[in-house]
């Protein structure tokens, strides 16, 4: 999810985004992603961000 998203209000909390985040490496099984995976990733980063700062109280560590 991009920044756009989050400004019309779409953002999910940064647990569901981290659970995303940790099936996609899981994936991977310890290779290196491919470029598909690593766009992926790099756009679940910056959804699971935009999470933080829409709630920053509700981030529980991993």
């Amino acid at each position: 999810m991009s920044s756009e998203a989050a400004s019309r209000g779409t953002v999910r909390s940064a647990a569901d985004v981290n659970k995303d985040i940790r099936a996609l490496a899981k994936g991977a099984w310890g290779r290196p992603f491919t470029d598909e995976e690593r766009a992926a990733y790099d756009l679940l980063v910056v959804e699971w961000a935009d999470a933080v700062q829409a709630k920053p109280h509700a981030v529980e560590a991993a």
